[in-house]
């Protein structure tokens, strides 16, 4: 039976999302056109007609979990009202058949540059009753024009390039997200401007690698300063910048504009320059601590999160130990350290074998975690005292007599709540105390 428009009005579909910032902003991008192509979203998972999954395939964990996820959902199409479920982003991309192979009840498949394909491959499947996929890259798929329209919350993603160009030996983004392409700068702005309209004022620029933004001769430093120019803007963050091309010219815009948060996020992956050799990386760690200096001298209270690979093939406990000592150095906000997942299709995994035993990473995981720990809450610990503006985000999870919000450094801070303060308002916080990755302050008046 053809399905047809009235009966796709009544049809909703419900979205899970798994892995990174721009997974979040892809299943936006999903949601607006199922929404246009005459669908209904809703956020109770059996009241769903369609389940569409968008995954991660950075690590073997993450893949694990969405296929263990699947496996608990099939109930809904079982024995309840949902007819078919998808699976999105990077993980089919990856791999496909052997995804198909783990989750045969699954009815879609579609890869990161196929998502304005869903409608049609939602009533093919239907109306076949079949198994439809898309799997294929494209080279200039930006989803120009394209963009959702932000109706709460206090952050906007916007993705400004697709794909990465790196090829770090260890990583699959080249392979499930194609080669870098930059977004035309009018569609960045306009989609800035209609969240400005909606209420948003924060706003994360999103890339696999920012710093190799160029879209008509901008570079990403000529870009940030350009949406930090939009009125309505009063926080402005980015995501993610790789240590080998971050150049003077974007710490000084950072430096020149109030509304550009002193937060960096700037992966080193590990600390031994023949291990980032091996990684691919394109930099020595002594090219890396120039720079984090550069940083700290141009913007004094900036901080500063990472990135690290514990176990990689060969790591010895000496070049292990070199990657302690620059969080050590460095001083870290936060570090997201992630255990070396061999990955199909890298690199990595066609010249190195994966030879470090998995209790050894996870004695590294541990020791390098509570180095961690222990340098955060000393950072944390900085701010004690002090005066911080902070946006309220949410009602504390713990407790609904307090809210929750954040610095421009990107720091939780948690406060009582007082009548007339809102989610979106900006409070003065003096914080008092400093637990885990927490601060806690008093509001001002």
């Amino acid at each position: 039976m053809i399905c047809k428009l009235g009966d796709r009005l009544r049809e909703k579909f419900y979205i899970e999302t798994y892995g990174c910032q721009m997974n979040v902003y892809d299943s936006d991008l999903v949601e607006k056109i199922l929404v246009d192509a005459g669908y209904n979203k809703t956020n109770n998972i059996e009241d769903a007609d369609f389940l569409f999954v968008n995954t991660c395939a950075v690590r073997e964990n993450a893949t694990d979990r969405v296929v263990n996820k699947l496996s608990q959902h099939r109930k809904y199409k079982k024995y309840g009202k949902m007819k078919l479920i998808g699976i999105l982003g990077c993980m089919p991309q990856h791999d496909g058949e052997g995804i198909k192979e783990r989750v045969p009840f699954v009815d879609i498949m579609a890869g990161p540059d196929s998502y304005k394909k869903l409608p049609s491959l939602i009533l093919s499947a239907l109306d076949e009753k079949s198994y439809m996929e898309d799997l294929l890259l494209d080279k200039t798929e930006n989803y120009e024009n394209l963009f959702p329209s932000k109706q709460s919350g206090t952050n906007s993603f916007i993705a400004i390039m697709r794909g990465c160009n790196n090829f770090c030996t260890y990583c699959v983004v080249p392979y499930t997200r194609g080669r870098e392409r930059s977004r035309d700068v009018k569609s960045i702005i306009a989609e800035v401007k209609q969240n400005v309209k909606n209420g948003i004022t924060e706003f994360t620029l999103l890339g696999q690698n920012v710093n190799s933004y160029n879209c008509e001769g901008m570079n990403f430093p000529k870009l940030l300063e350009k949406v930090a120019k939009v009125d309505g803007v009063k926080r402005l963050r980015f995501a993610t910048s790789h240590p080998k091309d971050f150049s003077d010219e974007l710490i000084d815009v950072m430096a020149k504009y109030d509304n550009i948060c002193n937060n960096f996020h700037i992966p080193f992956q590990s600390g031994n320059n023949k291990i980032l050799k091996e990684m691919n990386r394109g930099y020595t760690i002594e090219d890396y601590l120039k720079k984090v200096d550069k940083l700290k001298t141009s913007i004094p209270d900036i901080s500063l999160t990472t990135d690290i690979i514990v176990g990689f093939p060969g790591e010895t406990e000496e070049e292990f130990n070199d990657t302690l000592n620059i969080v050590k150095k460095v001083k870290f906000d936060n570090s997201f350290i992630f255990i070396y997942s061999e990955r199909k299709n890298t690199k990595a995994s066609k010249i190195f074998d994966d030879n470090i035993s998995r209790d050894i990473k996870v004695e590294r995981l541990k020791k390098l975690s509570d180095l961690q720990r222990e340098v955060g809450l000393e950072m944390l610990s900085s701010d004690i005292g002090k005066v911080k503006e902070v946006l309220v985000e949410s009602v504390s999870k713990k407790r609904e007599s307090q809210l929750k919000g954040r610095t421009e450094q990107n720091r939780i801070v948690i406060f009582d709540r007082r009548d007339g303060i809102n989610v979106g308002d900006y409070v003065r916080v003096k914080i008092t105390k400093a637990g885990g990755v927490t601060l806690f302050g008093d509001l001002l008046d």
